[in-house]
């Protein structure tokens, strides 16, 4: 039997500017069960995050956070903190939709960096 393990909360963190500058706290849309690095679009309609889809065509097909603690929102909407400015965080610890190409999650992350989220 394979355990797959996943990544801890802030463990996708590696540097964020001082006090809380790269942190916000933000609404989770109901129906969202996210680990921590998931990378997040902003439903343009609500202003809630749910876990990026290329596919989409209401906001949330944009990158525009990670989330840095694993958030379940099954039973509805709920709080959590993200990084959405003066960040790096790893790589390889990142959580995206599955079936994302190369190219989705390479403009992805294009978007993050505007904010100056930066992916090592």
């Amino acid at each position: 039997m394979a355990i797959t393990e996943t990544n801890r909360n802030g463990e996708v963190l590696l540097s964020e500017a001082n006090g809380a500058l790269s942190r916000d706290v933000v609404t989770i849309a109901v129906g969202q069960n996210l680990q921590a690095g998931a990378v997040l679009g902003k439903v343009s309609a609500s202003g809630e995050y749910v876990a990026l889809d290329p596919a989409a065509n209401d906001g949330s097909e944009v990158a525009a956070a990670v989330l840095l603690y694993s958030t379940d929102a099954s039973a509805g909407v709920i709080k959590a903190t993200v990084l959405v400015r003066l960040a790096e965080v790893a790589s390889d610890r990142l959580g995206w939709l599955a079936g994302m190409t190369s190219a989705q999650i390479s403009t992805a992350l294009g978007k993050l960096a505007e904010h100056y989220v930066i992916a090592r």
